[in-house]
């Protein structure tokens, strides 16, 4: 089966940040299907290469963080025009898998089924409108109205839909459609990720102590709320506490983050700049907690976060700012605590606990190793996918214990 996958932002490992995509195409290439992705890149002009596998096409289509919201709409109208030009020049595929985010690659999809009559694969990463709509990027009646018509529409000429979580999966079923979901959440590389004890060569090389420390890795954005941590770091200054505090990403709110933990005097606050996998393992390999959070907004409850997988693969135990999917993992499943801005005291109690019993914060470990292995390997993510491709390969029934997770 040939097979277009597109998505707006792949990137590798040794390019770091999210990187779904490239293991999903790289094991559907090695169980049989022929996969060429579909990218924007930062590059003048048009290049191929192949890569382990799969050849990726990269489009000349600059991106960044930093875009005001024009910019971010040009950026995507610009991907879709370039992307349909280019499937019309290469050979006819049996599907697309589209992406998003954005929602427009969706545009891609509409248009390959009405024009070339080649049918397509939806995956919601994101729930679009609805995210920055809540967020309050979209605000304009006319946009929002357009934009909830553009997704029902993407949603019903699919031939089935994939969600990272089950939340998203439960927001698309009441829209209600025909559309077939399929819940396939984020993984983890578990040959990557995996527990290690705390280097003395690390530790001197970050000028840390081996102390009780909880780390951050991923986009310092409005909507992660990585200013919470903070708190809980101003919190253990407060109370005398020596623990240690690793922020490391790249976002529009990393100046405000390191202006707060100066104006607060966190010296056991440190910002490491955003690396590949292997630079995050290397982070998490000096916590003992990872912090996983989003802003206080119902949309982003049902987020599938990369850095909460990684961080169950390297057997860490699990810090969550909100009452969403994540947090229901983690209390079902024994993996750490709820740190909600209104009740950082009792957060603040249980660490001290963990501080006291090491082999409390062993258990919390093993128990997050033990659930990335039994259920997020992305050797079951791709499993999973290839039976959404083609319907004649079975997935085992006990993938379907996903969705039991929330219950």
């Amino acid at each position: 089966m040939k097979v277009y996958y597109i998505h707006q932002y792949f990137r590798t490992p040794e390019e770091g940040g999210a990187v779904r995509s490239y293991h999903l195409a790289k094991g559907l290439a090695e169980k049989g299907f022929e996969v060429e992705i579909i990218t924007g890149s930062s590059q003048k002009s048009y290049d191929q290469r192949w890569m382990d596998g799969f050849k990726v096409h990269k489009l000349p289509v600059s991106y960044s963080q930093e875009f005001g919201f024009i910019e971010r709409l040009r950026a995507f109208w610009d991907f879709v025009k370039k992307a349909k030009n280019l499937i019309q020049k290469l050979p006819r595929p049996d599907l697309l898998y589209i992406s998003s985010t954005p929602l427009t690659t969706g545009w891609i999809g509409l248009w390959a089924k009405k024009k070339l009559a080649i049918p397509y694969i939806f995956e919601v990463r994101d729930l679009w409108p609805e995210a920055p709509i809540q967020v309050g990027a979209i605000r304009h009646p006319w946009l929002k109205t357009y934009l909830y018509k553009l997704e029902k529409r993407i949603y019903q000429n699919a031939l089935s839909l994939v969600a990272l979580s089950p939340g998203m999966a439960s927001y698309i079923r009441q829209l209600p459609l025909a559309t077939p979901v399929h819940v396939i959440p984020n993984f983890v590389d578990l040959n990557q990720f995996f527990p290690q004890k705390k280097s003395e060569i690390l530790l001197h090389h970050f000028n840390l102590k081996n102390h009780l420390t909880i780390a951050y890795a991923g986009t310092l954005g409005k909507v992660n709320a990585v200013d919470e941590l903070l708190d809980l770091a101003q919190l253990a200054k407060e109370k005398g506490k020596e623990w240690q505090f690793l922020i490391m990403g790249e976002g529009s709110e990393k100046k405000t983050l390191q202006e707060k933990a100066k104006k607060l005097e966190l010296e056991a606050v440190r910002f490491i700049p955003f690396g590949s996998k292997d630079k995050v393992n290397e982070v998490l390999s000096l916590a003992d907690f990872c912090w996983v959070s989003f802003a206080h907004l119902p949309v982003l409850k049902t987020n599938s976060p990369n850095k909460f997988f990684d961080a169950l693969g390297a057997g860490k135990a699990i810090l969550v700012n909100h009452k969403g999917w994540v947090h229901q993992l983690v209390k079902r499943h024994q993996l750490g605590f709820s740190c909600l801005p209104d009740k950082m005291d009792p957060c603040f109690s249980q660490l001290e606990a963990v501080e006291k019993d090491p082999k409390l914060l062993q258990s919390l470990q093993k128990n997050s190793r033990d659930l990335a292995e039994k259920y997020f390997g992305k050797e079951q993510a791709v499993e999973r996918l290839a039976s959404v491709l083609d319907p004649s390969r079975k997935f085992p029934t006990q993938g379907d214990e996903v969705y039991i997770l929330t219950a």
